[in-house]
């Protein structure tokens, strides 16, 4: 052989070489979606390597190898026509959905548990928790605190699918630990529930029975119209109060006006008598200056000055010295004296 049939030999083969190069190196390569999760997995025996979880991307894994995919977004899961039981012992059923996702640090162990069934499991369990979860509220709450049986009943949903395990370096995160949880590193698969983290829930339709309802109705009815005469009899005590303080009122105005009258009477009478008491002081101051002017001394002088000055006091009575002195004839409106 010469070296020429050498070479060509040689040609083929790096040709073939990299032929299956060129096949083989892309068929290597697998990919996972943003949304998922997966698990190398062997084509020709079906064994799946569950040591590393894969998230979005190309990997290089071989051309015997392929990805094993779960859901690593929201699982929405809707309920509908869930029978439930109240503590007034009557059913009621309801509509709700929730929303959970897979938690990648324990993806193994729901491999391990559920392999792809999980889905069905997580949605019967729910619901066994959502019949249990209503037991202590009555028909009535339904319609008065709608949001706190939400409540109730998505704890009792996330204690359910979550376990009482923490989350891995919970510690570390901006909302922290639940509290009173497992750590982590103490944690055995019995505490993790069912390896899913429920972030979200929503209560929907509530039907309850139309007899149910009409009985509610009757009793908020019943309560309305107590609450009416309530305010009825409210309102008929604070017009009484009123009355009263209007009457209290005029009374004391009344005993005020009465009070005032009764002060002026008595402020007229005193100022009346002061008045008097200061002219008949004047009268006998002046009558004893005319006494000692006059040298009047006797008591029946006196007397007569007296009844000159009361006589001179009436208007219709006309004054002369003697009778020379009167005019002839009578005085008309007058009497002579």
């Amino acid at each position: 052989m010469g070296s020429e049939d050498a070479a060509k030999i040689i040609g083929v083969v790096v040709c073939i070489v990299v032929l299956l190069i060129v096949i083989l190196i892309p068929s290597s390569f697998h990919g996972v979606e943003y949304y998922q999760y997966g698990f190398s997995r062997r084509k020709s025996t079906g064994n799946v390597d569950t040591d590393t979880v894969y998230s979005g991307g190309h990997y290089l894994i071989g051309i015997d190898h392929e990805f094993k995919i779960f859901q690593a977004d929201a699982h929405l899961v809707e309920l509908t026509q869930i029978a439930v039981f109240t503590s007034d012992r009557l059913e009621v059923t309801l509509d709700c959905t929730f929303q959970y996702f897979l938690r990648r640090m324990d993806l193994k162990l729901l491999h391990d548990t559920y392999d792809v069934y999980y889905k069905d499991i997580l949605r019967n369990n729910a619901i066994d928790e959502l019949k249990g979860a209503t037991k202590d509220f009555s028909t009535r709450d339904f319609g008065e605190i709608r949001a706190d049986i939400e409540k109730v009943m998505f704890t009792a949903i996330k204690s359910r699918l979550e376990g009482d395990c923490c989350k891995f370096q919970c510690e570390n995160s901006p909302e922290g630990c639940v509290r009173n949880c497992k750590p982590y590193s103490e944690c055995t698969i019995e505490d993790k529930g069912f390896f899913a983290d429920v972030r979200f829930f929503q209560l929907g339709f509530v039907n309850i029975p139309d007899d149910v309802l009409s009985r509610n109705l009757q009793t908020l009815t019943q309560l309305e119209d107590g609450i009416r005469e309530g305010y009825i009899q409210k309102a008929q005590l604070a017009r009484k109060a009123t009355e009263e303080k209007v009457k209290e009122i005029e009374n004391s105005a009344e005993e005020k006006t009465q009070n005032a009258t009764a002060q002026a009477a008595l402020l007229t009478s005193r100022a009346s008598a002061e008045a008097q008491a200061l002219v008949e002081d004047a009268h006998s101051r002046g009558l004893a200056k005319i006494y000692g002017d006059l040298g009047i001394t006797t008591q029946d002088q006196k007397a007569s000055l007296n009844y000159i000055r009361v006589l001179r006091d009436h208007s219709n009575v006309f004054m002369s010295v003697n009778f020379n002195s009167l005019v002839t004839g009578p005085v008309y409106g007058h009497t002579n004296t």
